[in-house]
């Protein structure tokens, strides 16, 4: 099926992709950019992925969780606000 864009902005980035890549054609410069763009939206982890990992490390280094630690409180004193 193909694919026609009539935006002469789009006619602008294309021809500017094509340029700084050096492809031979605007459908080659299109096809290049469109399979960089679904790499790198699948190589971002999401938020939970993300979180997870940074728990980890955090473990790895010494840190406990404890869900019963009132963060206000503690943050108060390390400011001296008690």
């Amino acid at each position: 099926m193909a694919l026609y864009i009539r935006d002469p902005e789009v006619d602008l980035l294309v021809a500017e992709v094509q340029r700084l890549t050096g492809t031979a054609t605007k459908t080659e410069a299109v096809k290049n950019a469109l399979k960089k763009e679904i790499a790198a939206a699948e190589a971002e982890l999401p938020l939970a992925e993300r979180i997870k990992a940074l728990q980890e490390r955090a473990a790895r280094l010494g840190f406990v969780h404890n869900p019963d630690i009132d963060m206000k409180a503690f943050m108060d004193e390390q400011w001296g606000e008690i």
